[in-house]
């Protein structure tokens, strides 16, 4: 397993595409992930540190698990099949681990509430990450250098094929 931890979450105010770009802890590869708006909120929302006045549907699963008496350990995105991502979310309870399938997208928000790590299986990490491409980019303003690799895996993309 590798761990990740979210670098960004990204969108277009002209499309609702959004994506969640997780970058390798101990490496320089991004795992970048199509998610919904819902989901893109929640994770951005708790990045940046923002309250609202009654849970919302993230906050409520890690504190249903929580008075229960369990604990949620990792997440790990475990597949890929039909470009599509798979989670799981790795849920303690009387010493024993229970992984619980999900959508990415919803573990990384639980990830970011419960403080708990986030994982890549390896062969995820090998067929779906992306890396930065410094000589695509001659001449930038400092500040902006984060964003290159997005940058040039958005130039990847034939977002015609992607519909409605």
């Amino acid at each position: 397993m590798i761990e990740l931890s979210v670098y960004s979450v990204l969108y277009s105010l002209l499309a609702r595409h959004r994506v969640v770009l997780l970058k390798e802890v101990d490496g320089e590869r991004f795992l970048p992930i199509w998610i919904g708006q819902y989901e893109s909120e929640a994770i951005a929302m708790r990045l940046q540190g923002a309250s609202v006045p009654r849970p919302l549907t993230h906050d409520l699963l890690v504190n249903v698990v929580n008075e229960m008496g369990g604990t949620i350990r990792y997440v790990i995105v475990n597949d890929l099949n039909n470009n599509t991502f798979f989670a799981r979310i790795a849920v303690e309870h009387n010493e024993d681990t229970q992984l619980v399938d999900s959508r990415p997208s919803d573990a990384i928000a639980l990830a970011v509430r419960a403080e708990v790590p986030i994982y890549a299986d390896e062969t995820i990490m090998d067929k779906a990450s992306i890396v930065s491409s410094p000589e695509l980019r001659i001449s930038k303003p400092e500040e902006e250098e984060d964003l290159d690799v997005f940058r040039d895996f958005l130039d990847t993309l034939d977002l015609d094929d992607l519909g409605e």
